[in-house]
Order: C-alpha cells, then structure tokens, then sequence
C-alpha cells in the first residue's frame, strides 16, 4: 500500500514513526511539503520522493492514500486536491476549519467514491464502545451529564511555533487553534461519540467562554456547554496555563454514579472500582485495510459533524477574553493559573462553567482593551454574609482598585452591587439585623442572590437573571440585572441597573435599619464598598461637601474621592444617597430611606458610577456625571 505524507514536520514527524513500524504492510511512496526533509528524519522509510505539488506527487507515484498532518487552514483545499487525484485521505484533526469546509470535503468525498478518514484516535479505543455498553445496560442509571477536564502545561514557545498558532484568523483566513479544537479536539470529539452524537444534526446549541493567558487570539483556557437534540448536555473546560500535566477525561454522570473515560490512555473506571485498559487500534492500518478489503472505516469524515458543529460555535463566538495578569505565575516559561486544574475538574464535575463556578476572572468587563472589573457570580461564603454576585475588584484604568472586599470591619460588604438589608423579612445585606427597640442581633434570617443564566454577554458587560430567596424557601424576587462598562473622556463608567419581580403574589416590603428605628441608618440597594485607608477622603456633590451634609442627600450625583481615584455616583429617580467616610468609605442608594417600601410587581433603579484616575474637582465630576446622565 504506497502512501503520500503531506507535511512532515512538527506533528507530521509522528507519522514518520508510525510508519516505520508499518514497514512491510505500508510503504512511504512520497512526501509533499514545503520544506525540506532530511536524510535522518526518513531514516528506515526508503527514498520516498518529494514535492510541493500534492496532486502531481499523489499521481507520480501511484499511491493511494494521502496522509495529511498540516496546519488546520490547509485540511480542506489539500483534501479536495488529494480525492481529484485519486488518492483516500487520513486528515488530522481537527476536520477543518470551518462547517462550511467539513461540508466541501466531505461532499467532495462522497463524489470521488473515496474515503476521508479524520485523525482522532480516541475514537479508535476500544474502550469507547465499552463505555457506551455500560452505559446502554444501565450501570450507572439515567444519565444526566457529561463532563469533560483537561490541563495541560504550554511553554509561551508552543504559541509562537508557528505563523498560525494561538490565532483565530490569519489574513483574513480561519485558523481556529484554540484549546478546545486542536490540543483538546479529542476531548470534545471523544465526549460526543459517548453520548453517541456523532453526526450533523446532533448539537442544538453552544454556550462557549473563551479566555487566554498567554499574549495570543486564541483561547487558552476554555469551558463550553453542549446541548443536544437527543442527549444529556456535555460540559468541557480544558487549560493550557496547568502547573503540570494531568490526564484529560471524560466522566459520564448518571443517577447511581459515575464512568470514567481517561481516553489518552484508553482506561475505564466506574465509579471507585477498579481501572481497565483496552486497546486501540491505528487509523493508519484502518484505513489501509479499508482500502484493501473494504473494511469498516473507524473515523469517516461523516462521524465527526458533530463536532465540526462545535467548533463552528466557537469560531462565530466573540473573541477571548483576557485573564489579568493578577491571576497569574508568571515565573515560568508561561503563564500558569494557580489552581486552573482543581477548576476544570469542577467544571467536569458539578457540570458548570467557570462562571458559574464563580472564579472571578470568569466574567471580566473591559475598557480600551484592558480588564477594569471582575464580576464574581457564586461566592464561596457564609449564609452570615448574604451570598451574591458582587463586581470586584473593580479598578481605574491607572490600574487603582476602587473597590473592597470582605473587611475587617464589615466582612458582609461585597466590593460593588446590590444588597438589601429587609426584603420581605429576609436580610439579604448579610451581618446583623436590626429589630427595632433591641438594636442589631443575630437572626437566622439571612438569604441569597442566587445567579440564574446570562441572557446577554460580550467584553464590556452583560444581563443576568437571578433569584433572591432563603434557603430551603421559595423565591421571593426574580431579578434582572444589566452591567456594562462604557468608555469616557476622563476614565470610564459603570452602567448598573436592576429590576426587582416580585414572586410572592402579594405585596413586598422592604426596609432599612432606619424604618426600624435606627436613625441615619437607610441604607439598602446599589452599594459600593470603597477601599479602607485611602488618603484625603472626601464625599461631595454639585453643591455640598463633607458626610455630614451629603449622607441622605438628593442630588443628581456625588462624588466620593481620594488622593489617588475618585468615583461620581449618578443615579436615575429620586432615591436618597447613603454615605460613609469617617467610619468606613462606601456609597449607596437607599431604596427605603425612612419609610418602607412597598411594591406589588416589580421595582426599577439604574446607577452609573464613574471610575477615574485621580482628584477631581466638582466641575470635573460634574462633567463626567453629565456624560452618563441617565
């Protein structure tokens, strides 16, 4: 059987070997590349020749099947140019580039009456169909998900072996070199032929979130949700910025336990039971004996439109997101996320994306190309503290954090959101109660903001629905929340706004401290806890200055600066603002100032917050505050 390599470096250099060990049955007839090959690297393979002309090389020597290991762009001209000669294909993966490639190719097959075989291998494990036996004799009951973890370390070289790495286009070209359609292709193809989703038609939907550490287009680090026409959703969050390497997996989560598949090594475990090896057989020798007798292709091009439906999701998804260097090792010869490997494996086990895991790098909003907040969905912490979203940290672009979490002196206080101290009986401000005639105590009160979904996400911001409720109790607000960040001609703003709906099919009430008897005490909505410690702190407005005099004050918008930053508080209605400087810095709007609050269906407020380098002066803030005027 005479074969044709078409690329001979880098990855091609694995076919080299695999076809010394096929000397005899297969035979190296020519190689096709655009460099040279040397003597050494075709040590045992014959004088095989060369040339640059795939088609020409193909007819030249007779061969009949052409192996391609070339860069991704290349997969579905050089297939199409390998089938009109007459050759068979062994394409690497990933397939293509693109759907509409995948398409060309394999129509272009189908025509040609040859066959196009895709490099996975883990598709030729036998331990694939032993996962899917297990799972079809109900091992492990129902399943309800699977999920997907993969870390492995790159070197910052890995991304700049080539003009194409770490790029998503090149000239105008589609690359799509990510974690999750090259190094980790396998992992998501792998996941897919368990839940038996193989073909076209087979995924509805992709939800992506796409992030780089490393200075590329590309991602680096990567988590996605599947949804399938007929299958349990498939989670995968893969990294290259590991402290080492693990093996990636597969883990098939059903009612009664779990099947793990660790499909680089071909072993299979269910549940904590003992680990089995199978063996796997060479897509090569496959395609080869296909050729031969007519035998059963492993991996023809038609199995892998599933995952061709993926990677179109992430080609058509926007861009990466940085993760901020403050996240990162940077010791090394690459970036390297402390702890990245813990998260995937989150991910692949709860089922959940790095957002929803709450990993504060997850959701980042951006300014002029660099990260200026970070918004942390699902805290890690005591019911005491009234868990719930909160943006932090939050900085100018100078780089200055502005805001403060968890401290000393009130741990409940959240960087930047929304916190409302009584809503319906339910403190969801975190700390102590206030009762009136007995002063704060420690009730078992407390509730949670609980993040649903997004309903909208990009660079600069997102919508977000969430719940508000106690646990163990039915929902007593459903809330959607709008955060973006918007660019001005001093620093940028922060647009925030929340609508509150009420679940109860009664009337809702919410108070303050200071409905219950503590004076001065109103506060409760949009609150921004400002560092501790700032020097020279100061709160004013257009036409007062100090705490005394703007603390419940209704001016269009206030100003809270220091030495080093200063933030303009601007908000929509009639809403009274909260401040503190001698005691704590923070800043909010006070939903129910001195009297409760009632509302039926649903509640309404918007706050932008101006973020700037630097001390402005009134006529500076006030500006700004005219430029995000809501």
């Amino acid at each position: 059987m005479r074969v044709v390599l078409a690329g001979a470096h880098g990855f091609g250099a694995h076919y080299l070997n695999r076809l010394r060990k096929l000397a005899g049955q297969i035979e190296l007839a020519g190689v096709c590349d655009v460099r040279p090959v040397s003597p050494e690297d075709l040590d045992g393979l014959g004088t095989p020749e060369f040339s640059t002309d795939l088609p020409e090389l193909i007819k030249r020597t007779g061969a009949q099947i052409a192996i391609l290991a070339t860069p991704i762009p290349t997969h579905a001209d050089l297939t199409l140019a390998a089938l009109a000669a007459g050759a068979h294909v062994l394409v690497e993966k990933p397939t293509a580039a693109t759907l509409a490639d995948f398409e060309r190719m394999e129509q272009a097959a189908a025509e040609a009456g040859l066959a196009c075989q895709v490099g996975f291998q883990s598709l030729a494990s036998a331990a694939l169909p032993e996962v899917r036996r297990l799972i079809a004799e109900d091992t492990i009951g129902r399943v309800t998900g699977i999920g997907v973890a993969g870390a492995w370390p790159r070197p910052a070289s890995y991304f700049t072996r080539s003009s194409w790495s770490g790029r998503r286009r090149l000239d105008g070209v589609d690359i799509v070199d990510g974690a999750l359609t090259n190094p980790f292709a396998h992992a998501v193809a792998t996941a897919l032929a368990v839940a038996g989703a193989e073909e076209r038609g087979a995924v509805t939907s992709v939800e992506a979130e796409l992030f780089h550490a490393n200075a590329i287009e590309s991602d680096d680090t990567s988590a996605i949700r599947v949804h399938l026409a007929d299958g349990p959703p498939i989670v995968a969050a893969v990294t290259l910025c590991a402290t080492g390497r693990d093996e990636p997996y597969v883990v098939v989560h059903g009612e009664r336990g779990t099947i793990t598949f660790t499909y680089t090594v071909d072993e299979v475990r269910v549940g904590d039971g003992p680990v089995r090896r199978f063996p796997r057989a060479d897509l090569l020798e496959n395609l080869a004996e296909h050729v031969r007798s007519g035998a059963e292709l492993i991996v023809p091009i038609h199995r892998t439109g599933a995952f061709m439906e993926v990677l179109e999701a992430i080609r058509v998804a926007p861009d990466p997101l940085p993760i901020s260097r403050d996240h990162q090792d940077l010791s090394g010869e690459g970036p390297v996320l402390p702890g990245i490997a813990q998260v995937v494996e989150s991910c692949a086990e709860r089922l959940e994306l790095f957002s929803e895991l709450g990993v504060s790098w997850a959701v980042p909003l951006m300014v002029a190309d660099q990260v200026v907040a970070e918004y942390v969905t699902r805290p890690d912490l005591p019911i005491t503290a009234a868990p719930r979203p909160y943006l932090h940290p939050v900085r100018t672009l100078g780089g200055t954090v502005v805001t403060e979490l968890q401290p000393a002196d009130h741990p409940h206080h959240l960087g930047a959101g929304v916190a409302v101290t009584d809503v319906g009986g339910r403190n969801f401000w975190g700390g102590r109660t206030f009762v009136r005639d007995q002063g704060p105590q420690w009730l078992d009160d407390h509730g949670i903001q609980r993040h649903v979904s997004f309903t909208g996400r990009d660079s600069s911001g997102f919508a977000e629905t969430l719940l508000w409720q106690r646990p163990g109790e039915e929902p007593v607000v459903r809330e959607e929340r709008t955060v973006r960040a918007v660019p001005l001609s001093r620093g940028w703003a922060l647009d925030f706004g929340f609508t509150l709906r009420n679940l109860t099919g009664a009337p809702l009430t919410i108070q303050s401290s200071a409905t219950k008897g503590r004076t001065g005490a109103g506060y409760g909505g949009f609150f921004w806890r400002a560092p501790a410690g700032s020097p020279g702190l100061r709160a004013f407005t257009s036409s007062e200055a100090g705490e005394e005099r703007v603390h419940g004050s209704r001016a269009p918008w206030l100003a809270l600066a220091g030495e080093d930053w200063t933030l303009v508080f601007v908000r929509a209605g009639d809403d009274p603002w909260f401040v503190r400087v001698a005691q704590y810095p923070g800043v909010g709007t006070a939903l129910a100032w001195d009297t409760p609050l009632v509302f039926d269906d649903e509640l309404t407020r918007g706050v932008s917050v101006v973020v700037a380098d630097g001390r402005l002066s009134a006529a500076e803030a006030a500006g700004l505050a005219a430029e995000v005027a809501l």
